[in-house]
């Protein structure tokens, strides 16, 4: 910046020539400087006035801009800060095969304590206990003030003991969503189901993993989140399901049995409609696992694919089957039926001491349920033929039905497989194998010979299985355990209109040491129907039944297994589109009736 001096020379020369006062140059160069100075300072001021209301406008816009998102927003509770993965808690929905809602998912929150924000801890522990009576009032205040930050104090909450906890107005109880599995259905499918429990955890959310049936057989599918919206359709029928169950449970109670499975499958595509176990339980409150006595025993125990049982009188059908498969025997064919039978040390004897012999027909065999009849018969087949004959029906093999309790029971089989074997076994004696083993064979039976393999998933069409025997064998089998019903053991399956057929089998159970205990049964009826044209296969097991209407306990499955599977038949028949069909009978049978 030029200074233009106060004084300058070439002016007070000039001034002094002209007579004027040089003072007065000083004076008004001084002046200029002076109001130059002036309008500088105040052009910096005015500057310093717009940045300043700049900033403070810009400020209080920001916190007016602030303070409206805050006032159009929802409430939250703080959160723990986690510098892990967010965890995925979506799980698509289980639905029966006519979308009803089996199992959902229902938003509900965790409760947890940050103890440093706590004011009264003892108030708190003392209102968490009155609120939740499982929980001890001293055991949370030690918790409390024991030096840990973060505590959980329950993972699922109702809504009115949220509400409760609210109003405890403590700013350490916070609360987590959650998205819990619910089954609207109660204690209904629970053996399918299984149930779920909470895996990795957050306050923010978390994980639910399946951790039985079929909810953890396809955990991996109903946890995938590109699967959230695709929900699992099963092959139940919740009608048929709700029938089975209340039928089974009513007749449990008639027949004193202290447990029971029925099975009630498509024998063409293989799908289970019904699967249901008693005693059960509610996936929604699923009990521990027991940690002592008999595992069978406990609701958790799924009797229709974990039940290892020797399914007794209901194998002679296989015997047949191959027989006849193989061209050894016709139906009409006589075989020895003469009792006791004797192969070595071994004595094969009738149910209560019959004697059908000498001789009896193949049909007749089933008919009357002959053990020594069906032994000789095994005997013609062979051992080792016998042995691929079952296997190839599946009944070596865990069940593959989609439940995780099914791949770890398998079959109980002798370490050797001797001829005494090949008798018992044909008449279902020294194997065992569950009620779903069963069920799958006798589908492959019913429907024309092609292998079954049961599923819990709906299928929409029929199954390209194997041929394991010809359709011709197929109809015979079927019309032999049609006599059953009409002139055997079976008499009470008799259901108008639905044409059953089916085989008893009545089972002793071993005892520990040794033997058989002739007062607890494990009784079969395995069924299908209607038998001019299968559609279904229906299995229903007792486990100890007694039925004691008569002068002394019946326990034999004639007069316990039958009677149930009969009812289960006669309700559930309609609910599956199946008309009851008249029976035409031949021209020499009709009576004319006189008016």
């Amino acid at each position: 910046m030029t200074r233009i001096p106060l004084r300058p020379l070439a002016r007070i020369l000039d001034a002094r020539i002209k007579g004027e006062n040089p003072d007065a140059i000083e004076r008004e160069n001084l002046r200029l400087r002076h109001e130059q100075m002036r309008d500088k300072s105040r052009g910096r001021a005015q500057l310093r006035l717009v940045v300043l209301a700049l900033c403070f406008f810009s400020a209080y816009g920001l916190i007016g801009a602030r303070m409206g998102m805050l006032a159009g927003t929802q409430p939250v509770e703080p959160r723990s800060a986690s510098t892990r993965n967010d965890i995925e808690a979506s799980r698509a929905d289980i639905l029966d095969r006519n979308g009803r809602v089996l199992a959902t998912n229902m938003l509900t929150h965790a409760l947890y304590v940050q103890t440093r924000d706590l004011v009264d801890p003892a108030h708190a522990a003392q209102e968490l206990a009155r609120i939740f009576p499982d929980l001890d009032a001293k055991t949370l205040l030690r918790r409390f003030t024991d030096g840990r930050s973060f505590l959980w104090v329950r993972r699922v909450l109702s809504p009115e003991q949220m509400q409760q906890v609210h109003e405890i107005g403590d700013p350490g109880l916070l609360f987590g969503p959650r998205e819990m599995r619910l089954y609207p259905n109660g204690t209904l499918a629970a053996h399918v189901l299984g149930g779920t429990s909470f895996g990795a955890e957050g306050v923010d959310s978390a994980e639910v993993i399946g951790t039985a049936g079929i909810e953890r057989f396809e955990d991996s599918r109903l946890r995938d989140p590109a699967q959230a919206n695709s929900p699992l359709v099963t092959s139940l029928d919740l009608t048929v399901q709700t029938t089975v169950e209340e039928v089974l449970q009513t007749g449990m109670t008639m027949m004193n049995a202290k447990g029971g499975a029925a099975i009630l499958m498509d024998v063409n595509t293989g799908e289970v409609i019904s699967l249901a176990a008693l005693p059960t339980f509610d996936p929604n409150d699923r009990p521990a696992n027991p940690v002592s006595g008999d595992p069978s025993d406990s609701p958790l125990f799924n009797r229709a694919v974990q039940g290892i049982y020797e399914l007794g009188s209901t194998f002679k059908i296989f015997a047949v089957s191959q027989a006849m498969e193989l061209g050894l025997v016709t139906p009409e064919t006589l075989v020895d039926a003469n009792a006791p039978m004797r192969w070595g040390r071994f004595k094969i004897n009738e149910f209560e001491g019959h004697n059908y012999g000498p001789l009896l027909s193949v049909a007749d065999v089933i008919a009357k349920s002959s053990n020594v009849g069906t032994a000789h018969i095994a005997l013609m087949i062979g051992g080792e033929r016998q042995q691929a004959f079952l296997r190839s029906l599946g009944l070596f093999d865990a069940s593959p039905v989609e439940l995780t309790e099914a791949r770890g029971a398998k079959p109980l089989l002798p370490k050797r497989w001797a001829d005494i074997v090949t008798i018992t076994a044909s008449y279902g004696h020294g194997v065992g194998g569950s009620p779903m083993n069963l069920a799958a064979a006798y589908a492959t039976i019913a429907n024309g010979g092609i292998k079954v393999t049961p599923t819990l998933l709906k299928r929409n069409s029929p199954m390209q299985g194997e041929r394991i025997i010809s359709e011709e064998t197929s109809k015979l089998a079927v019309g032999m355990m049609r006599r059953v019903v009409t002139e055997g053991t079976a008499s009470l399956a008799e259901v108008p209109g639905y044409f059953v057929a089916g085989k008893t089998g009545t089972a002793e159970k071993p005892k520990q040491g040794g033997g058989y205990d002739h007062d607890r049964v494990v009784n079969t009826f395995a069924c299908v129907f209607p038998a001019n044209n299968p559609k279904y296969v229906l299995i229903v097991t007792l486990d100890e039944p007694t039925e004691n209407t008569g002068p002394k306990p019946r326990r034999t499955a004639g007069w316990t297994a039958v009677p149930v599977a009969a009812e289960v038949v006669r309700r559930t028949a309609p609910l599956l589109g199946l008309r009851p069909q008249v029976e035409v009978l031949a021209p020499d049978e009709v009576t004319a009736v006189k008016p």
